[in-house]
């Protein structure tokens, strides 16, 4: 016999949308129905957001979920950006906050920037911290999924094991999920403009490379949550160039914005992104054979995974054509050609916004599942 839960999520795909449609679906009784509706409405995950067409008689009300009775909170923290948003229960985002932050400058520091960033947008919106129902954060480098603890990043000094999800979940008793940034991008990115896609590769390159992959609307983080590790694929054993990683000759030293910004004497990928926008003809160059270079590794990213789409994000999808021309022109000579004919090469749709929306989707799945709804009510109940 369907749960509340699995009620829930015939509502929010759109299988059924009054109690008729569900009774008529699942073959329950109208009593049974009426009790899983009715306990949703009280906790406040749906409600009656108008009426259907009536087939004669009374017209039925229509159910929808409640997406203002809870709210997410995200962050997106990148090697040099700090992005935070307050959602509601379909990822449609209230307020959000941006600032110009390095992750190096460590945990305690870039965290407590978040915490206070979540309170003044709650404040902003006259919510309090009890309406919050999930948290979700996304860093530069590998995570311990079961313990929110950062495991591997290079561009993270000092954040090695650090517990994310207790200095996070000081103020909110609720599920908090930390995650890789590449593949919330990832998430993001097939959540807003490619849903109708099996399998979506992200390639986010800024600071450093890292790629995201999602299959079945689900992201692949592989056995030791260490898929899309791309750029540390080592492509050349003779280059001098030392990687974040220690080793030489990985595509990141090679193509990455940081190393395209100490070839050509900027700051930063973005001051990078800044010659290219001005038409500076060295910056230009160098752009379209980092990405040349990267596109070695994804045609055979491509072979592996046969994707439905490749995405470009990060500080060089801002580089217009350049960086993506030198991927495709690699890509598409490198590859098989049924493999490539029906494969878009693109710019993301999202911009900076990419781990934003991917985090909030994923918080909105978690909490929203058919088993985390469930749980929910019984400890309601019993309480």
């Amino acid at each position: 016999m369907l749960t509340a839960g699995q009620i829930l999520q015939l509502i929010r795909n759109g299988s059924c949308r009054t109690r008729k449609e569900l009774i008529e679906h699942t073959g329950l009784s109208r009593s049974t129905i009426t009790e899983r509706v009715d306990r949703l409405i009280a906790a406040g995950y749906i409600h009656e957001s108008g009426v259907g067409a009536s087939g004669g008689g009374r017209p039925p009300s229509v159910l929808d979920v409640h997406a203002a009775s809870r709210l997410i909170l995200v962050a997106d923290l990148g090697a040099t950006h700090a992005r935070v948003a307050l959602t509601d229960l379909t990822a449609r985002p209230m307020a959000e906050e941006h600032a110009d932050m390095r992750i190096e400058l460590g945990p305690e520091a870039v965290l407590s920037w978040v915490r206070e960033a979540f309170q003044r947008m709650l404040d902003r919106a006259g919510r309090p911290a009890r309406d919050v129902c999930g948290i979700g954060l996304d860093v530069p480098g590998s995570v311990d999924h079961a313990s929110g603890h950062v495991i591997r990043s290079f561009l993270m000094p000092g954040w090695d094991d650090h517990p994310v999800r207790e200095a996070i979940g000081e103020s909110y008793d609720v599920p908090i999920l930390v995650e890789n940034d590449a593949n919330a991008m990832a998430l993001g990115e097939w959540w807003s403009s490619w849903r109708g896609t099996a399998a979506l590769v992200l390639v986010k390159v800024s600071t450093g490379i890292g790629a995201g992959i999602v299959l079945d609307g689900r992201i692949h983080r592989g056995v030791e949550d260490a898929a899309g590790n791309i750029g540390h694929v080592r492509l050349s054993e003779t280059d001098d160039r030392v990687c974040t990683c220690g080793s030489r000759g990985c595509v990141a030293s090679l193509a990455s914005g940081q190393a395209l910004a100490a070839d050509l004497g900027a700051g930063s990928s973005r001051e990078v992104v800044k010659l290219v926008q001005a038409g500076d003809p060295d910056a230009i160059a160098r752009v379209q054979e980092a990405g040349h270079t990267l596109g070695v590794v994804l045609a055979t990213a491509v072979s592996l995974l046969n994707p439905g789409v490749l995405v470009l994000s990060g500080d060089m999808a801002r580089t217009g054509e350049h960086y993506l021309t030198g991927i495709r022109e690699s890509v598409y000579r490198r590859s098989l050609p049924y493999t490539t004919r029906n494969l878009p090469i693109v710019t993301g749709t999202l911009g900076e916004r990419a781990g934003i929306v991917g985090m909030a989707v994923l918080v909105m799945e978690h909490v929203l599942s058919a088993a985390a709804v469930d749980a929910a009510l019984a400890a309601a109940e019993a309480g």
